[in-house]
């Protein structure tokens, strides 16, 4: 008699009192909270929006990345602390589920024509770039409507692979650059914590999408608040823009369970500037050239019309998730990661369009006023 075969997991969310089942790509994919909310997986609200517009979708092996990135809820260093899938990623859980079964409730509008953009993370893993390989054909084959960002992993790749990629059909493709020098690369990514990445092999992987995908498709992940200043990432801002490349800003905020869980996120200020600064640069035909920077580094003038400027942010644009764009404004992210570098209580990218109150909040943080949310400003008009 035979044994009876397992029923295939369809849907896991993330669990640390069960044992976790095995799981790997590129049979199954784990998601972001908000895309398994977005599809009827999960039940559950998010403050101020009710969907997120991008898919996000993650390779996911039993053993996990095999980097140790020290502001990453994945690194390798966690192997004791939790199972890989049972991990913590931007601030979220990442339930996983079966690939086909993601595809046929997107073709069955389950996501409500929500999603504007896929996105395959890659990781550091020997089968990462094949099982990415076969994720994109799959998805270009049966879902051809919404297009396709690859998030990826310059450490396994090759040039004939980012061609290969964009001959299969991917539309946008962005490296997680994350560090913005050298140095801070080589602390937080490197050999200082033995990590295989190296940043000679990310900038060159920059400069082949910049020549492959062509301007306006590739993109450069910049990480806010992990050491340097606002004039160094805003010419690093500059420098990808000079290429053609698009710059998605995130705010450091501290990972539980990474190395960098005890750092401080990036003071509201500084975060308020960057962004700006990085919109001007990426949409508003500002320069980093321009700009006027203090002996810290900080940005004392934007060299911007000051009627241009005051116009950019009532906009509320430059203040919201930067990254892959959607098909209804191409300054606005379809990628909106709601609550990924923060917590509601403290918006650092607004997942939505601003209103007036957001404005003069992200106004009178950008003036170092201490104020995290639109609450407090509301209880000082109560007073």
């Amino acid at each position: 008699m035979s044994e009876p075969t397992a029923t295939p997991i369809q849907f896991y969310k993330p669990d640390l009192f069960t044992k976790t089942p095995e799981m790997r790509s590129p049979e199954y994919v784990q998601m972001s909270t908000a895309a398994a909310i977005s599809l009827g997986l999960m039940d559950g609200q998010m403050y101020r929006t009710s969907c997120t517009h991008c898919l996000n979708l993650l390779v996911t092996y039993p053993e996990g990345c095999r980097a140790n990135c020290s502001y990453c809820g994945l690194a390798r260093h966690r192997e004791e602390d939790r199972d890989y899938a049972d991990r913590n990623f931007i601030r979220v859980d990442w339930p996983t589920a079966k690939m086909d079964d993601v595809i046929q409730r997107v073709k069955e509008g389950k996501d409500g024509g929500a999603f504007q953009r896929m996105c395959i993370s890659m990781i550091t893993h020997p089968n990462s770039d094949e099982d990415s390989f076969t994720i994109l054909d799959k998805w270009v084959a049966e879902v051809p409507h919404v297009p396709v960002s690859i998030l990826s992993n310059p450490t396994t790749l090759r040039k004939e692979d980012i061609q290969r990629f964009k001959d299969h059909g991917a539309d946008i493709f962005t490296v997680a650059l994350d560090a913005v020098t050298p140095e801070i690369f080589e602390k937080t990514r490197g050999k200082t914590v033995k990590s295989p990445h190296r940043w000679e092999k990310y900038w060159r992987a920059i400069e082949w999408a910049a020549e492959i995908f062509g301007p306006e498709k590739f993109g450069a992940h910049l990480i806010c608040g992990m050491g340097e200043t606002e004039q160094e990432i805003l010419e690093m801002a500059q420098r990808i823009k000079d290429l053609g490349g698009h710059n998605h800003m995130f705010a450091f905020f501290p990972e539980q369970g990474s190395l960098m869980e005890d750092w401080d996120p990036v003071p509201q200020d500084q975060w308020r500037r960057v962004q700006l600064g990085r919109f001007l640069i990426d949409y508003g035909g500002g320069h980093y050239a321009d700009m006027t920077f203090d002996k810290a580094g900080r940005v004392v003038d934007f060299g911007y019309p000051e009627e241009d400027l005051e116009r950019v942010i009532n906009s509320g644009k430059p203040f919201q998730t930067s990254g892959c764009p959607g098909k209804d404004d191409e300054e606005v992210s379809a990628c909106n990661r709601p609550y990924g570098d923060s917590p509601p209580t403290d918006i650092r990218s607004f997942p939505f369009a601003l209103d007036d109150t957001d404005v003069e909040l992200v106004r009178r943080q950008m003036s170092g006023e201490p104020i995290r949310n639109r609450f407090e400003l509301e209880e000082e008009d109560d007073e």
